[in-house]
């Protein structure tokens, strides 16, 4: 039987007012990709900072063992001189550095006190043949994708000489090639003997590259499985403690007339002069309905939505949209608002959410003009509201006084939606807004959205999983290189014949 490198017993983490770990016990095999699953909240994230030092020894209860040795470690530069390192799902790269100074930036190749360039890049070639990548290692992180920034992570990790790399959701930012190459990569550092713990939501993944599985709750260990013979749906039941027979809510749509209507809605980049991001679009949103936005990335949807949403994006733009039959014109955000649309934005952590700032405050942002009197805003309205939304959309924190920045993923994502129903919008859209979150948790927003469509609301939803869109979704447009390829209703679409029209050529739109 394969020995264990790592060893965690009795892991009790407590924040003010919330256990996050309690009497955690995890085993990692020698030379093993070894899968953390759990909902949003259960503590995987958690568990990964006290293990990697950033919870320092003291701050936790229990002990840890690598390699038969007990570690205390008082932060991570402790944990990465054994071996130990974490790569977090927001990447920890300078952008206005280089991949070369990247990768050595606190471990730097010196000689006589200096830098050693030569030695540095040469080095940093070697790391970046290693993961795959073949950019020049002067090349400036900000010009690299976001999948080439998570391998250049990897090489990083690989200068320290890991031992044990530990990847925090390491494909949700990542489209399907992207993720595939970085699962082969995983694979390959397993074969040389590096063992692997990988924090996932997507099961799938999970099943096809990790050796065993171990499952957290609440904070707790529940179990831990062997891949081999284990589905999705035992996963499924061991986070959240049931089975979920049904991944999408049952609904039956109650369709209203037309509120939006979108005609030959043509969008130019910003920063790319004459490139036509958008081309002569045209869709429709009824009320109570629930129409979903399908595209491989680089299609357009975001810059598409976020057009809409008062020319938050885009040049150039041309064509028209009619609000209850009526021509509007959406100049700027505070018009579209006012005209009674919303876009929640795929990126809830850098553009939808003030992380530092306490769920009230988030929940009023886009309607304060709904809480003044004489010019001031009402604080007890504020957080009488704010609190009426924490209850109905179940937000998990002690109250509306919590800092957005220290929920779960999910929860942060009911703030955002709670921040646009504030605004008593007619048409929500919505940009990918289970990105990033469990199975549990995207029941519950499925829940929610079904239910603002049963208000007589529009959706417009945004998704990269097919599968999600044929669940939840009345029709489907699909979208390829900025023109929409086709409009599919619910009882004829597949995954096949909507992953056909997002890659049809240019000429299938016309």
């Amino acid at each position: 039987m394969t020995e264990a490198i790592l060893r965690m017993r009795s892991i009790t983490k407590t924040f003010p007012g919330v256990k996050a770990l309690s009497d955690v016990n995890l085993e990692v095999l020698r030379g093993e990709i070894h899968a953390i699953c759990g909902e949003n909240g259960a503590g995987k994230s958690t568990l990964m900072k006290v293990l990697s030092g950033v919870y320092p020894h003291g701050d936790y209860e229990g002990e840890i063992t690598f390699s038969d040795e007990p570690c205390r470690f008082s932060g991570i530069r402790d944990s990465e001189h054994r071996g130990i390192v974490i790569i977090h799902q927001e990447l920890a790269l300078a952008p206005n550095l280089s991949i070369a100074e990247n990768i050595f930036l606190g471990n730097e190749q010196s000689k006589r006190g200096m830098i050693d360039w030569n030695r540095t890049n040469a080095a940093a070639a070697d790391l970046l043949r290693r993961v795959g990548l073949r950019e020049n290692p002067v090349t400036q992180v900000l010009d690299l994708g976001v999948g080439k920034q998570q391998l250049v992570e990897i090489a990083k990790a690989l200068s320290k000489e890991v031992r044990l790399l530990i990847l925090d959701e390491p494909t949700a930012a990542l489209n399907d090639e992207d993720s595939a190459h970085l699962l082969d990569l995983l694979r390959g550092l397993r074969e040389q003997g590096i063992t692997c713990v990988i924090i996932s939501h997507k099961l799938n993944e999970v099943l096809a590259i990790a050796d065993r599985v171990t499952i957290l709750r609440d904070g707790r260990t529940i179990t831990t499985y062997d891949v081999e013979g284990l589905t999705e749906d035992k996963i499924i039941s061991g986070m959240v403690g049931r089975d979920l027979d049904h991944r999408f809510p049952p609904h039956e749509p109650t369709i209203g007339a037309e509120i939006l209507r979108i005609e030959d809605w043509s969008v130019h980049s910003p920063t790319q002069h004459g490139r036509l991001v958008v081309r002569n679009a045209n869709l429709t949103l009824r009320r109570g309905e629930i129409v979903g936005l399908a595209g491989l990335m680089g299609a357009g949807r975001t810059e598409l939505a976020m057009s809409i949403f008062g020319r938050a994006y885009g040049a150039n733009i041309t064509g028209r949209i009619f609000k209850d039959g009526q021509e509007i014109r959406l100049r700027s955000v505070q018009e579209a608002i006012r005209h009674g649309i919303a876009y929640a934005t795929e990126d809830r952590k850098r553009y939808g959410l003030n992380l530092i700032e306490d769920i009230k405050r988030n929940v009023s942002a886009a309607a304060l003009g709904k809480l003044a009197k004489r010019g001031w805003v009402d604080d007890n309205e504020e957080y009488k509201v704010a609190d009426e939304f924490r209850k109905s959309m179940n937000i998990k924190a002690p109250s509306v006084s919590s800092i957005t920045g220290k929920l779960s993923g999910g929860n942060q994502q009911k703030v955002v939606l709670s921040k646009w129903i504030f605004t008593d919008p007619d048409v929500l859209i919505l940009d990918e807004p289970t990105r990033g979150i469990d199975v549990g948790a995207k029941y519950e927003i499925y829940t929610i959205i079904n239910a603002l469509a049963d208000q007589g609301k529009a959706v417009l939803f945004i998704s990269s999983e097919l599968p999600e869109l044929l669940g939840l979704c009345d029709r489907v447009y699909t979208l390829s290189a900025g023109r929409i390829t086709g409009e599919v209703p619910r009882a004829e679409a597949t995954q096949e014949g909507l992953m056909t029209l997002m890659t049809a050529g240019q000429e299938a739109g016309k």
